[in-house]
């Protein structure tokens, strides 16, 4: 009895990885991300090659010699153009800048009373919103715009921004942290007299910063690529995408330029997920986690 009474206490080996298993873990994790960066980096390769190498056969990786030619001709381009590309550059960040921080706070001040409180029609609310994100925005499109000329939103800077407000999948994400906030929290809050504006401001928002940040990324994203053709016909409304978008849409000659133009798009998303990242990871490792 008292050999297993000291087996008890012994404390446990510690269960661990063996050098190997650590050194395949790595080199599985290394070929994921190199895959997955694959994409990213021949766009910026692409974006330096003469136009020769871009339509070499067999096709190579790699440029042999890389040249500014594609940016210097882009940026020539854009000196002929009827409206300046400050104006482009203004639309798009306006739009993006306006609808995602307005979305994340329409989405969060949804997603607290279906998180916090309890009312009849909570459940079927609740599930309204999972069965929204099903819908894409092809489905809607037609009745969207139809809307929007009832309206009279068509060829505003309403037409770019309004559509991006309906989404149900920050909703859905907001409703997911603010359900892990423990009750007795809030409850305290309540108790010191604060009320639900109060709790939502000061309590419920900045512990589920990651959440909110998540969103910024997805939606700033969402917002900065869409070029809005369906809904904008004047020029000075069109946003930096479209404008680009359209410079380089004049034939195989333009290949090089569409490449210098793919990377320019794609580094304010990036760049801004860089400044993010690590409240992005602790949202996909505690989503859905409750105490």
């Amino acid at each position: 009895m008292a050999r297993s009474f000291l087996r008890r206490l012994k404390p446990k080996k510690r269960v661990s990885r063996s050098f190997g298993g650590n050194l395949a873990m790595f080199l599985f994790l290394l070929v994921c991300g190199a895959f997955t960066a694959l994409p990213i980096i021949y766009s910026i390769i692409c974006a330096f090659k003469p136009l020769s190498e871009l339509f070499i056969y067999p096709p190579r990786f790699f440029v042999t010699n890389p040249t500014f030619d594609n940016f210097r001709q882009l940026f020539s381009m854009q000196m002929g153009l009827l409206v300046p590309i400050e104006r482009y550059l203004f639309n798009s960040i306006l739009v993006s800048v306006v609808a995602t921080i307005v979305y994340i706070v329409i989405a969060s001040l949804a997603a607290y009373p279906l998180a916090i409180n309890n009312f009849p029609g909570k459940f079927f609310l609740s599930q309204l919103v999972v069965f929204a994100i099903l819908f894409r925005q092809e489905v809607i499109q037609i009745p969207q715009y139809l809307v929007m000329s009832k309206m009279h939103m068509i060829d505003t800077y309403a037409s770019l921004i309004v559509p991006v407000l309906i989404g149900s999948f920050g909703v859905f994400l907001m409703r997911q942290f603010m359900g892990s906030i423990p009750r007795s929290l809030i409850e305290s809050a309540r108790i010191d007299g604060a009320g639900d504006w109060r709790i939502w401001r000061s309590v419920v928002m900045p512990m589920v910063k990651p959440a909110w940040l998540t969103l910024l990324i997805f939606t700033f994203q969402s917002v900065w690529n869409n070029q809005g053709l369906q809904y904008i016909y004047s020029e000075n409304l069109k946003t930096l995408p479209t404008a680009l978008s359209q410079m380089s849409a004049s034939g195989i000659s333009m290949s090089g330029v569409a490449s210098a133009v793919a990377v320019i798009l794609m580094l304010p998303p990036v760049i801004l997920f860089i400044i993010t990242q690590s409240n992005v990871i602790e949202t996909m490792s505690h989503s859905g986690i409750k105490d």
